[in-house]
């Protein structure tokens, strides 16, 4: 059962977007481990910020930027419609970075960073960054 902790929420410029959360994450008891946020800034610009956060784990491959169609970029566990996101993008890719977060030597969450990223109704794509992250357990 995923942990019902709320996620720190980062400094600003981000703000918390539960609309987001609320169709990227699975449906169930451990929907309550996840939060989104979103930041004007672009996905370089949120790295460059992120770089220097000690809590972060610097993993090989983790925070690298990666190219990714809208399926493999927000995965299959959401509410979300698939066939919608992906008109959203067209011919486009999501640029997407992943990497994890520790607290006393231990993992206790997973963020994922998509950029652009949807509006809440689906209906565009917004050009900063949305950070999604899951509290684990």
């Amino acid at each position: 059962m995923a942990a019902a902790v709320a996620a720190e929420p980062p400094p600003a410029p981000w703000r918390e977007a539960p609309g987001l959360a609320a169709i990227f994450a699975p449906r169930g008891p451990q929907a309550a481990a996840y939060r989104a946020y979103v930041s004007p800034a672009n996905l370089d610009a949120v790295l460059r910020e992120f770089a220097s956060d000690p809590s972060l784990l610097r993993a090989p491959g983790a925070w690298t930027p990666q190219d990714l169609a809208p399926a493999d970029a927000f995965g299959q566990g959401g509410t979300y419609d698939r066939s919608t996101v992906a008109r959203l993008y067209g011919s486009g890719r999501a640029r997407v970075a992943r990497g994890a977060r520790v607290e006393d030597e231990r993992i206790v969450e997973s963020w994922t960073l998509i950029s652009p990223y949807p509006d809440p109704a689906r209906r565009r794509l917004e050009p900063g960054t949305l950070l999604l992250i899951v509290r684990l357990p």
